[in-house]
């Protein structure tokens, strides 16, 4: 079964490709289909990007479309940066500047205040109009100082507590065990599943 990533990040295909490895999927992403346009994230919510990128792509291309909505939301800053998470320290943001713009943020909150989770929702968009969702989460700590090499966005700064690493430190496939990502894919290969008996029925 053909499936549309609708998204262009490369960070983002590779660690949903990952996960859904051995789904019975033909992912194709954005970046295989130049045409596409981008889908602008105007809404309020996780779902609200979500279903609109899974929907407009899955209208655009006549293929199933999967679209996740991520970010970061952290406690003492009352959610930020949220929906905004990508965008978070202006137009021109870049992983570096975002968290730089956190650090500064919690300069002075202190350590059992730095809670924070990663949420993603995920959207599976029939061309016909009909969107499956699904969640996931991820608890943490923001810590003072990046740590780790490995990962995207505001991974060096988000601690797992029980394993007392950063997902920058923990590496790709142990990350991708755990992750909000992870936990929302390992929902949605559900539906992905039922959808595929369907066809086949």
């Amino acid at each position: 079964m053909d499936l549309v990533l609708a998204t262009t990040n490369q960070n983002k295909i590779a660690e949903i490709c990952q996960i859904l490895d051995g789904q019975n999927l033909n992912i194709i992403s954005m970046n295989d289909i130049p045409s596409l346009p981008e889908v602008e994230e105007d809404g309020f919510t996780f779902e609200e990007n979500a279903r609109k990128k899974a929907l407009t792509i899955a209208k655009l291309t006549g293929r199933l479309t999967l679209a996740d909505d991520s970010g970061l939301v952290v406690d003492a800053l009352n959610g930020r940066p949220g929906v905004l998470s990508a965008r978070y320290s202006g137009d021109d943001a870049t992983p570096a500047k975002n968290n730089e713009k956190l650090l500064h943020e919690l300069e002075d909150v202190p350590v059992k205040k730095r809670t924070a989770r990663f949420v993603c929702v995920i959207a599976i968009a029939r061309p016909s109009g009909k969107v499956f969702v699904a969640e996931g989460e991820c608890e943490g700590l923001i810590a003072r100082e990046l740590r780790g090499e490995q990962g995207f966005g505001y991974d060096p700064l988000f601690i797992v507590p029980d394993r007392e690493k950063t997902f920058a430190e923990l590496g790709a496939s142990e990350k991708n065990k755990i992750s909000h990502r992870a936990i929302a894919l390992e929902n949605a290969a559900q539906i992905l599943r039922d959808l595929l008996d369907t066809e086949k029925g």
